[in-house]
């Protein structure tokens, strides 16, 4: 009985794993646009993307090197080729938001990347501000634009 539980319990993290990946992608995704807005990735974003890969719970059947691969992908591809690395993260963001709760979600995950070094960014905004139009968001909804004058935000972010 031991082997059948084992063999249905494979078999469903494996499924789960199938259904969740393209959301995987899209998390990656979006992380590196923002964490490469300003042309580099900071420490901090590094271990902020670590705990969203151990956070979210559609993310914890993968194992975290696997997000961190795929990180790390993105941004050699926008450090490389800035437009077509940046039109290759758009196109995995947007197979991986179906729906409009997550999308949402992609946008809170790049906000909470975004406020990892401390500070909020202009740059970052501005990035974050491009995913809401790709994926058809306000971004008021996201909780930007509420805050804070575009001279805080040059202050605060670099």
């Amino acid at each position: 009985m031991s082997f059948l539980r084992t063999l249905m319990d494979t078999y469903q993290t494996q499924m789960e794993r199938n259904r969740n990946h393209p959301f995987l992608e899209a998390t990656m995704a979006a992380c590196s646009l923002v964490a490469m807005a300003d042309g580099k990735v900071s420490f901090n974003e590094r271990v902020r993307v670590d705990q969203i890969l151990e956070t979210l719970e559609a993310l914890k059947v993968f194992d975290p090197h696997e997000g961190v691969d795929l990180f790390n992908e993105f941004t050699d591809l926008i450090r490389d080729s800035p437009a077509k690395g940046r039109e290759i993260a758009f196109k995995c963001l947007e197979k991986g938001a179906k729906d409009d709760e997550t999308k949402a979600l992609l946008v809170r995950i790049c906000c909470a990347v975004s406020e990892a070094k401390g500070a909020k960014s202009l740059v970052d905004q501005i990035e974050i501000v491009s995913l809401c139009s790709r994926l058809g968001i306000k971004p008021a909804a996201c909780g930007l634009y509420t805050d804070g004058s575009p001279k805080d935000l040059i202050k605060g972010g670099d």
